[in-house]
């Protein structure tokens, strides 16, 4: 989708990948919808540094692709500390909805990727649970995540959704890979099955 040259590494293999994922008819997304109210406990504060992307939409060429990441100094639901900074290693974000039901579909299809020693040693795997309401199915997420065995550290959103928002969300799932130097190599919406995740994983690692 973008002839825009990377950093470092291979390119990005939006085309192969896309073109599977349709073949198969796996592309699965969740528009994201926005409900703010609320406070339970399962929202954060975290401090975001760098320039927001641009909101990802349907542009053949996607704008973030070269942009410095943003870093975020966050927490997850036990208060411990997560941070996504640019520390000269590739990573995947994923972000996650309690409620979207691709996402509830994707966290163990990501789990059992991880289990099954298919993430690189050298890419980093780390998730943000945002646009959480408790007004919503599936809450609280920390419970969710947990029960699914969730070992991704995960970072609390705050109750504005701002981690979301400075990477560009539109829909659940939505996924940013960045490559070692901290651009962005791409985003992606929707579920992505385990061969999918592996080829983008390792076109980010170098």
């Amino acid at each position: 989708m973008t002839n825009r040259p990377q950093a470092r590494g291979r390119p990005f293999p939006w085309l192969p990948v896309i073109g599977g994922l349709i073949a198969i008819g796996l592309i699965t997304i969740v528009v994201l919808t926005i409900d703010r109210g609320g406070d339970s406990g399962q929202f954060g504060e975290p401090v975001i540094a760098g320039t927001a992307l641009p909101r990802l939409d349907d542009s053949p060429i996607d704008p973030a692709v070269g942009m410095a990441a943003p870093t975020v100094e966050g927490a997850d639901f036990e208060g411990d500390p997560v941070s996504i900074t640019n520390d000269g290693r590739p990573k995947i974000i994923i972000f996650l909805a309690h409620w979207c039901s691709h996402c509830q579909a994707e966290v163990p299809v990501v789990q059992q990727w991880v289990n099954d020693g298919l993430k690189p040693d050298g890419v980093d795997l780390y998730s943000v649970a945002t646009g959480t309401a408790e007004t919503r199915p599936n809450f609280p997420p920390s419970r969710w995540l947990t029960d699914e065995g969730w070992t991704a550290p995960v970072i609390a959103d705050d109750l504005a959704f701002s981690v979301g928002d400075a990477f560009g969300l539109n829909a659940f799932p939505f996924w940013v890979f960045v490559g070692a130097d901290g651009t962005v190599a791409g985003r992606l919406t929707g579920e992505l099955p385990p061969e999918a995740i592996t080829q983008l994983a390792e076109s980010v690692s170098g």
